[in-house]
């Protein structure tokens, strides 16, 4: 028997959705049903129920769930055992972020990938944290960095901290608010505000907070918010982790009384990483330590 077939019911069924099970395996669905065809036609046993809603074990796929786990677990750790005997790590993963959490934590992770395990490939993701978050569900993300949503995590997505980091504002050295020590969101109800895009944590905390606020800018990323607040369009809110200086001669004001936003380190929970997931992960952590100075907090 292949073990890819075994695989890939073990997909469907941790998934409930055969799209959801080809995302995650890397083939079309076309392919996994097929392939699923088959390894029911090899064991002479009907194994999923399909319905419009997706798929779902029967009795004897439920009764095959354990055996056909530890036979990928074999596969697996022979797979392990050569690699470790000439060091070679290979295998693909595909990692998402926000545009913060991209230039700040994945970047320099992909740096050390390329120098590292030249035989793993990769993809990047950017998009908004909800967007992002509901990619790694519907595993078409295996791993992702974000800035932790309010929001409880959907469904069996997995989120650990890996730090936390003030939030404020950035002015210019000429604005009114840039000779004080902190701020306040009282402080900026009266002044045009430049921030990160609809979807974002960000813009989610400035309409928590002051509902009626003048967005003059909605950016897709910090540097344009730099540029924008440089330019005069009004004060940027940012959350301080990006360990370099602003882009321009900016101030930077703590906000004493918002809560500090979080960044996670987002996967499923209710499936095994893959082994090139597992490289990947560790240097994000790593990354998270280094990051973890002056005003950022290690969790």
């Amino acid at each position: 028997m292949r073990v890819e077939r075994a695989r890939y019911f073990l997909a469907a069924v941790r998934t409930g959705s055969l799209r959801s099970a080809a995302a995650a395996c890397g083939v079309s669905q076309p392919t996994i049903g097929q392939q699923l065809t088959m390894l029911e036609e090899e064991l002479d046993a009907v194994l999923l129920t399909r319905s419009p809603g997706g798929v779902r074990a029967t009795p004897a796929g439920e009764a095959l769930v354990g055996p056909l786990t530890r036979l990928v677990a074999a596969e697996d750790a022979v797979r392990e055992a050569a690699l470790a005997s000439n060091g070679t790590y290979q295998g693909r993963v595909s990692i998402g972020g926000g545009s913060v959490t991209v230039e700040t934590i994945v970047a320099p992770v992909v740096g050390r990938l390329l120098t590292d395990h030249p035989g793993l490939r990769f993809s990047v993701r950017e998009g908004s944290s909800g967007d992002i978050e509901r990619a790694v569900l519907a595993g078409d993300l295996d791993l992702a960095v974000v800035t932790t949503p309010g929001e409880p995590a959907p469904g069996s997505l997995a989120r650990r901290r890996l730090l936390t980091a003030p939030l404020g504002i950035h002015t210019r050295p000429d604005h009114p608010l840039a000779h004080r020590a902190e701020v306040t969101w009282d402080d900026l109800g009266r002044w045009p505000i430049v921030t990160m895009r609809p979807g974002t944590v960000l813009h989610q905390r400035l309409r928590e907070h002051l509902p009626n606020a003048e967005a003059m800018v909605e950016a897709m990323s910090a540097r344009t918010v730099q540029t924008m607040v440089a330019q005069g369009a009004g004060v940027g809110l940012l959350a301080l982790f990006d360990t370099r200086p602003p882009m321009t001669d900016l101030t930077w004001l703590p906000l004493v009384d918002a809560e500090p936003v979080e960044v996670s380190l987002v996967q499923r929970a209710d499936s095994q990483p893959s082994r090139s997931s597992r490289v990947v992960r560790r240097l994000i952590l790593a990354r998270a330590e280094e990051l973890a100075g002056g005003e950022l907090t290690a969790l």
